[in-house]
């Protein structure tokens, strides 16, 4: 596998990085990648099994209640499609009263949990990796120290991917997932202090798979409990506003009483302080 002259949008090549990570990789012999099916994980799962083979990666999924289904379906159709060796464990965070409670610190207690949940997977010979990029390293992310902590690696940011080069990676490659819209856990869409209970989960699911039909695929609804935030990109506001009566229906349907537009547009990890 080998990617020659592609660039990513800076003009940089990506070749070295990829060669970087498949370097990285070999040397450490067996890996568990943690595999959401967005473009990062992608791009490092599928790497590792053309390096290491199914023997030596497995792709591991978490399955929560932080976990839309559509996005497992995506995770098992793209396993069988490039033949990963695949597993999906369940996680408890949300038996952990601290992750419940969704303070500042609630990735940390996610990551925790996934890192039981692969630990009876994991030899003493094999190391825990995720799909980490350079630029996530910027923003509030306790998970990522959290996993450190537990011995996770992160051979992306080793390698010195960006998320442009990751995309620019995988479209050479030609990974369906080059493009996917970025797809963070659901209790993401709860502002910090807002408790994460099954019934919002449920709720912000159900109102992002109805928009979705209507046609918006990036997006999200944020909770702020009676009244939903919707973000879509500032190019897709039009579209929303257009398709008002279909959208606030779609909304309404899923548990909402009040449906609100947010005109700055989808920003990732804007609740973050």
């Amino acid at each position: 596998m080998t990617v020659s002259g592609s660039v990513d949008l800076d003009g940089r090549s990506v070749a070295p990085a990829l060669a970087s990570l498949r370097e990285l990789l070999a040397d450490l012999g067996s890996v568990i990648v943690g595999f959401s099916g967005g473009a990062d994980s992608a791009l490092l799962a599928y790497v590792a099994h053309d390096v290491l083979g199914p023997d030596r990666a497995t792709a591991v999924t978490a399955v929560s209640p932080s976990l839309p289904a559509d996005e497992r379906d995506h995770c098992a159709r793209l396993a069988s499609a490039w033949g990963l060796s695949w597993v999906e464990v369940e996680t408890h965070e949300m038996l952990e009263a601290a992750y419940r409670r969704n303070d500042l610190d609630r990735c940390a207690h996610c990551k925790d949990a996934l890192m039981d949940a692969v630990a009876p997977l994991a030899g003493p010979e094999t190391t825990v990796t995720l799909g980490v990029n350079l630029d996530d390293l910027g923003d509030h992310r306790p998970g990522q120290s959290a996993a450190a902590a537990r011995g996770a690696q992160f051979p992306l940011v080793l390698a010195g991917f960006t998320k442009e080069m990751v995309r620019a990676t995988s479209r050479e490659l030609g990974l369906s997932t080059w493009d996917r819209p970025a797809a963070a856990c659901l209790a993401s869409r709860l502002p910090y202090g807002t408790p994460v209970t099954i019934e919002r989960l449920g709720r912000v699911e159900s109102a992002e798979a109805a928009l979705r039909a209507l046609g918006f695929e990036s997006l999200r609804v944020r909770d702020y409990g009676d009244t939903a935030r919707i973000e879509v990109p500032l190019d897709r506001l039009g579209g929303v506003v257009a398709r008002r009566g279909d959208v606030v229906e779609a909304v309404r349907g899923a548990g909402f009483g009040y449906v609100t537009l947010d005109l700055e547009g989808l920003r990732s990890g804007n609740l973050n302080p």
